[in-house]
């Protein structure tokens, strides 16, 4: 057996950060600076970047998104980046080890790519099911979430890299996020949203934070002084850079004075010129100024950009050779939470029929795989996290891949979740070009798929006053003969040929939706008919001529796209003749998902509704073949009204690049689903505690206090679909005994199953007693956890720590931490409604 405790600190390795002294050299490096120079350091100069001061040996700091991959400078398929699953993926694995592993690997992507700092990782709260960047973040839970954080901003930075942790604090949901005022009482502040970040600073040190677009308790975040100042430096000791999140900066004095260090993106912000001048107005002292730029250069020696300063970590000891396809595909299979596995009919009574999970290749003969989703992948949130790996394994290769050349795999669309025609991309090959006006080369890349986008930085050769028009050029092979549907999206002039034939020459739509971002990414799209023969290798290139994107001056973006589907049935025949080959299989595996259109970044979900007619589908399906298995491909939660109907449901999230080699691994049983849920999965919407997410009047009330996710579920009488923490394996397990000290807990589990296996064993935290004199607390918390591995009939023991904070609220009056004495129950279960064991502690 093994055991990892989901609270302790990991053991550091050679390549652990070292903690030098740089005080001399950075204030040496600050004596040689003047005003305009320390000025300009505090602003990005482009949109990754911040200047680089030669005379000095300071060398220009770049950094990136990267969350599940590091994109690098260039948001292009011309370098391509791994692709791990999504945020909540990571969460569901409650394993900071593997959260480390993952940062290791992230580490040394961005040193491939030239890249000192991430911008990650992602820790606001699931507050409510409807926030739409929810897959970006981690859990409910704000312990689960400091913890994972913390492994993966240990593993990023054991490889030499910076994290800047975001978005600080209260961005928990996307609607009006540029200038919502979150208003969060003094608990609830500090117990839930900024309990993270406290966690993450004293336990893992990251060299910066990011703070957000919004407003928490009438003051904007790039400018609050009292949680950043007096909360995240005083308080915490948190010594790092403060970042603010792009175009968050609105105000000179007010975000120096507030604590911010660097404003992004360049090249225009509030700091650089507007701020020497503030200086020189005598608005703020050029001491405040100073105190910035020392953090600055702080960063910049840790991330060994600052000649004179040793880097934080020993380049001899960084992790290296870190095979990505590898980390990607364990992380994706340990994430997948089985939510249900029952037997595929009732067993006779007395009987003993086995659930359908793990399949048994060897009696298959004929698996159907259905969905969209299930050939087309959808393995990343949308927004700016998103990345472009060289490489994704489809649910539909993975099982063809996995299974025995004698099993036949059939596939039918059934219902296409997307509103969207999906980008070009199989029989597709593809180059972008390009020109200036007089025709004349400038650059050209290769392409990942029909979209082709740049955000801060064109490629090399390219420049904003000499693009004239981008070229996407290549050929197309159809599989199939009839009617495909192409599609051009972009601001500017489009005009799409094919053959010797135009087929659209034309504005593209207009930027629409209240977030720039989301207009950005997704500007609207025209729809072209088009008679192919399969077989038949026809040239083709997309013309876009681009216009103002209105995202800010001197920034270089263009997002144009071309799509494609091919010929289809109407709705109706798709589902009938996805029933049909479910009815004729040994197996029928169905993949649904969300889409872009409804979970991403820039805006928040309306419903938790599956798009389009996939809901159908899984019924009929299930119907139609009593051995359906469902695989759920979302970032958050979705209702799912035919839970009971089908014996097996599968999460898989935003699986990332090896999404289909790690679910054929879960599906055959090569590997057991590892994941437990970091959110309250609600049966519907109208049952979840909270909803509102849309500020009224400009101002988002978290009236619900203390109470979200689990909870708030404690206080309903509803069940949700599935609790906080639930997941299933394929092994039984006996929680044997429970044994506590004021500080910890001792777990002996048993696994009764007939193969290998891994639990997670949860600590909640319950008062007892008389509790009429007591503050207003949850019925439970979660206080610890731990993973563990045992064999068939091995037991595994497991140490958890207490801390002491779980028996702690934050009073106002006193200002600071209060401990409530008392007994209380010490619950370990499997979820935060399968409680196993019970014992007590008491609080002094």
């Amino acid at each position: 057996m093994n055991a990892t405790a989901g609270t302790s600190s990991a053991s550091a390795p050679n390549s652990a950060p070292c903690a030098h002294d740089y005080s001399a050299v950075v204030e040496r490096a600050l004596g040689a600076l003047d005003l305009d120079t320390k000025a300009r350091l505090l602003s990005g100069q482009d949109m990754w970047s911040l200047p680089a001061v030669p005379a000095i040996g300071l060398r220009s700091l770049v950094m990136s998104d990267g969350p599940i991959g590091v994109r690098g400078r260039y948001w292009s398929a011309e370098d391509p980046s791994v692709a791990l699953p999504s945020p909540t993926a990571l969460a569901a694995t409650w394993d900071p080890e593997l959260a480390r592993r993952a940062g290791h690997l992230l580490a040394q992507e961005a040193r491939r790519k030239g890249v000192h700092v991430l911008l990650a990782p992602t820790v606001n709260l699931h507050r409510s099911p409807l926030g739409g960047r929810h897959f970006e973040c981690y859990s409910e839970d704000p312990l689960l979430t400091g913890v994972i954080g913390a492994g993966y901003v240990r593993g990023v930075q054991e490889g030499g890299v910076g994290t800047t942790v975001k978005h600080f604090v209260g961005n928990d949901a996307e609607t009006d996020r540029f200038t919502v005022d979150n208003r969060i009482a003094a608990r609830p502040l500090r117990e839930l949203y900024l309990a993270p970040f406290e966690h993450i600073v004293g336990h893992a040190r990251p060299w910066g934070i990011m703070t957000a677009y919004n407003k928490v308790n009438g003051t904007t975040m790039t400018e609050h002084h009292r949680l950043v100042t007096e909360v995240l430096r005083g308080e915490w000791d948190f010594d790092g850079c403060n970042v603010s999140d792009w175009t968050a900066a609105r105000h000179t004095v007010r975000a120096l004075r507030g604590g911010l260090d660097v404003a992004m993106p360049g090249p225009r912000t509030v700091f650089g010129a507007p701020l020497a001048t503030a200086v020189r107005a005598g608005e703020v002292a050029e001491s405040e100024v100073d105190a910035a730029v020392r953090r600055v250069l702080l960063l910049a020696a840790r991330a060994g950009a600052l000649d004179g300063a040793p880097p934080a970590v020993d380049p001899a000891g960084v992790p290296r050779g870190i095979d990505g396809r590898a980390v990607a595909r364990e992380l994706a299979r340990r994430a997948v939470v089985l939510l249900r596995n029952a037997p595929a009919e009732r067993a006779p009574e007395g009987g003993g029929a086995r659930p359908v999970l793990p399949l048994d290749a060897a009696t298959l003969r004929k698996v159907a795989v259905i969905g969209a989703a299930a050939r087309d992948a959808r393995v990343l949130g949308g927004g700016s996290a998103t990345v472009f790996p060289a490489q994704i394994v489809s649910p539909l290769a993975g099982l063809r891949a996995a299974l025995p050349d004698d099993v036949e795999v059939v596939f039918a669309t059934g219902a296409d979740p997307r509103t969207r025609v999906p980008h070009a991309r199989d029989g597709f090959t593809l180059t972008a070009r390009y020109l200036a006006a007089d025709g004349r080369l400038l650059a050209q890349t290769p392409q990942f798929d029909g979209r082709v986008q740049a955000l801060g930085s064109f490629p090399d050769g390219v420049t904003q006053r000499d693009l004239h028009a981008v070229e996407l050029t290549g050929s197309f092979t159809p599989r199939t003969s009839g009617t495909h549907t192409l599609t051009v999206a972009g601001t500017g002039r489009l005009r799409l040929t094919v053959g010797d034939a135009v087929l659209f020459d034309g504005e593209g739509a207009k930027l629409a939706g209240a977030d720039p971002f989301e207009a950005f990414m997704q500007p609207g799209e025209h729809r072209i008919s088009a008679e192919l023969s399969a077989g038949q290798e026809l040239p083709l290139t997309l013309r876009f001529v681009p216009h103002s994107l209105g995202l800010g001056e001197g920034m270089d973006a263009l997002n144009f796209a071309l799509g494609h589907s091919e010929p289809q049935l109407d709705d109706d025949a798709e589902i009938a003749e996805a029933v049909r080959a479910a009815a004729g299989a040994d197996a029928a595996i169905v993949v649904v998902a969300t889409t872009e259109e409804v979970e991403s970044e820039g805006f928040d979900r309306t419903d938790l509704r599956l798009p389009g007619r996939q809901d159908e589908l899984v019924a009929r399906v299930a119907a139609a073949n009593p051995r359906t298995v469902v695989v759920v491909n979302s970032g958050s939660p979705v209702e799912m009204p035919w839970r009971d109907e089908v014996p097996a449901v599968l999460l898989s999230w935003f699986p990332g690049q090896e999404a289909g080699a790690a679910l054929a691994d879960v599906l055959l049983g090569a590997h057991e689903p590892g994941g437990r849920l970091p959110t309250t999965w609600p049966a519907r919407l109208a049952d979840a505690p909270v909803t509102t997410v849309t500020p009224t009047d400009g101002t988002l009330d978290y009236a619900e206090g203390l109470f979200i996710g689990y909870r708030a579920w404690q206080r309903t009488t509803v069940a949700p679909a599935y609790p906080f923490g639930h997941g299933l394996g394929y092994t039984d397990w006996e929680y044997e005994c429970v044994d506590t000290t004021p500080d910890s807990v001792r777990v002996r589990v048993r696994n009764t199953g007939d193969r290998a296996g891994r639990e997670v064993v949860q600590i909640y935290l319950a008062p007892t007693g008389d509790t009429s004199d007591a503050p207003e607390r949850p019925a439970r918390w979660l206080a610890g956890f731990a993973t563990v591995e045992a064999g068939p009939g091995e037991s595994a023991e497991t140490e958890i720590p207490l801390p002491g904070r779980a028996f702690e609220i934050w009073s106002e009056p006193d200002g600071g931490w209060r401990r409530i004495p008392g007994a209380y129950a010490v619950e370990v279960g499997r979820s935060s409604t399968d409680l196993r064991l019970t014992a007590r502690v008491t609080a002094e």
